[in-house]
């Protein structure tokens, strides 16, 4: 619909048939909607008014010895939110009183005139018939918007007709992002600048990592923006966002019923999804038998080809492999990669396959989604499940969003050890510490430096400052409280991973 058929005061004044005639007013004032038209004489009418109305009046509170204050009764109407003031003429007075007309100047409230031969009901009654007929028109708008909604999605490419035809019934941009929070679709392309296009990216992004179903509104260098979620919480599958403020109430219809396609478009592609994801995982099955031959077969005529050896395998974490957010991000990498990527679910995460050179690739999918990942030493398809052993080991045992197993294998076998390590190796060396504790001696200390010293007495003796005949008691007397022969290799380095797991 014009601008200038909207129920406005201008629109009004506008029309040659009520004969309206403007006193004073900003033409910004002028096109403040006009939600109704009242009339009173009352002194103090806004008990009665509500923001956004035009009161009619033919002056008799400004007459008599109780005369209202012109000044203090345009402050009122001003305060009340009133859009206009409309003067009836030659009922009571010829012509506007000045102090009225200086008051409103002042206080910035549009005044007009309304002449004898024009009744008050004539101005209601015309603005009434313009706020129907906005009323209709935007009926009838959205019903042919939701048509021809409903029309482009009958289209080959379904979503993004949709889409596009939004935009262009809603004369602003639209853009679709996917559950990585991706921009898949965009009408009008390249419309939004790199920092509009960035900061909603972000807002998108945090949106997602929330997980719930929810409409926001921001506003970017002072341009509005509004995003609805698609799919149910904890599941979603992307969001819409609209160059757009608070829409009307056919305004939002028309969105949801592009809000229902896009998400009813969604969840067929997400039944191709899951078959897609099924056939990924048992190639995954298929690979840990060490013989690639079968799963490149099948990768290559679903997808491409297989990433070319050395290859690194990664694992992420059984949380985020459950998002949808991080199969379509590597689903994309993966078409963006021809050959270059590839991934499946397995029991506790999902398996990424890189060429060796590329584990950076991971770094994305960790800051993205909170992702724990494992990645194992470079090697061929024929030790995939060797590899996989490696990655599980990197990520539970990293302290990095991306942890490489040469990185985890430096610390040594003894820090593998589980959470009852420590209460072992208390108990296995309690007799020692007991001893020591009771008698003031020193067998803990000097059975460390004893096999830290390959089991010599002299180098042990040396290092604590001692005879080599006492390290000899003190060693003969820890064997009888241990109840352990110390010749027994086994002995020795059961004794030393317990001393190593004591001090650490």
């Amino acid at each position: 619909m014009d601008a200038t058929d909207t129920p406005t005061l201008g629109a009004l004044l506008r029309r040659s048939d009520l004969h309206l005639k403007l006193e004073t007013g900003a033409p910004d004032a002028l096109e403040r909607p006009v939600r109704w038209v009242h009339s009173s004489d009352l002194a103090d009418p806004t008990p009665f008014l509500s923001d956004g109305q035009v009161l009619l009046t033919t002056g008799t509170q400004f007459q008599g010895p109780d005369a209202t204050s012109a000044a203090d009764y345009v402050q009122r109407l001003t305060a009340r939110g009133v859009a206009g003031l409309g003067f009836g003429t030659e009922v009571v007075r010829d012509g506007i009183p000045p102090e009225l007309a200086a008051a409103c100047r002042e206080a910035g409230l549009p005044l007009f005139e309304v002449p004898y031969r024009t009744p008050f009901l004539a101005v209601a009654r015309a603005n009434a018939e313009a706020i129907a007929a906005e009323a209709f028109a935007r009926r009838t708008w959205a019903l042919s918007a939701q048509r021809a909604i409903a029309l482009a999605a009958l289209r080959p490419d379904g979503l993004g007709a949709t889409l596009a035809e939004l935009a262009r019934q809603l004369g602003t941009w639209v853009g679709l992002y996917d559950a990585a929070g991706e921009l898949t679709r965009e009408h009008p392309p390249g419309d939004l600048d790199a920092e509009s296009a960035r900061a909603v990216s972000d807002e998108v992004a945090a949106v997602l990592r929330r997980g719930a179903r929810a409409a926001s509104a921001l506003r970017i260098a002072g341009r509005p923006f509004t995003l609805q979620t698609l799919g149910r919480g904890g599941h979603l599958r992307g969001v819409i966002a609209i160059a757009a403020g608070e829409l009307d109430q056919e305004g939002r219809g028309v969105v949801t019923a592009v809000i229902a396609m896009a998400g009813l478009a969604f969840e067929q592609h997400q039944g191709l999804s899951r078959a897609r994801g099924a056939l990924r995982a048992g190639l995954v099955q298929s690979l840990l038998t060490d013989d690639p031959a079968l799963a490149r077969r099948i990768a290559r005529d679903a997808w491409g080809p297989l990433p070319s050896a050395p290859i690194v395998v990664a694992l992420t974490d059984a949380v985020v492999a459950r998002s949808d957010g991080l199969a379509e991000l590597l689903e994309l990498r993966a078409e963006e990669r021809h050959g270059g990527l590839f991934f499946g679910r397995s029991d506790d995460g999902v398996v990424v396959v890189l060429p060796a050179n590329e584990r950076h690739a991971l770094d994305e999918a960790a800051e993205r989604f909170g992702a724990r990942i494992g990645v194992s030493d470079p090697t061929g398809y024929d030790r995939f499940a060797a590899a996989l052993g490696q990655a599980r080991v990197a990520r539970d045992r990293g302290v990095e969003p991306v942890t490489t197993f040469d990185a985890v294998a430096a610390s040594g076998v003894l820090s593998a050890l589980g959470p009852d390590a420590p209460s072992l190796a208390a108990a296995e060396l309690a007799p020692l510490t007991a001893h020591d504790a009771v008698e003031g001696s020193r067998l803990v200390e000097t059975l460390r430096a004893w096999l830290d010293h390959d089991c010599s007495h002299e180098a042990t003796a040396q290092a604590l400052g001692v005879h080599r005949h006492t390290v000899r008691t003190r060693l003969a007397l820890a064997e009888r409280l241990l109840g352990r022969d110390l010749g027994s290799f086994a002995t020795r380095a059961e004794l030393w991973a317990a001393l190593r797991v004591q001090r650490a």
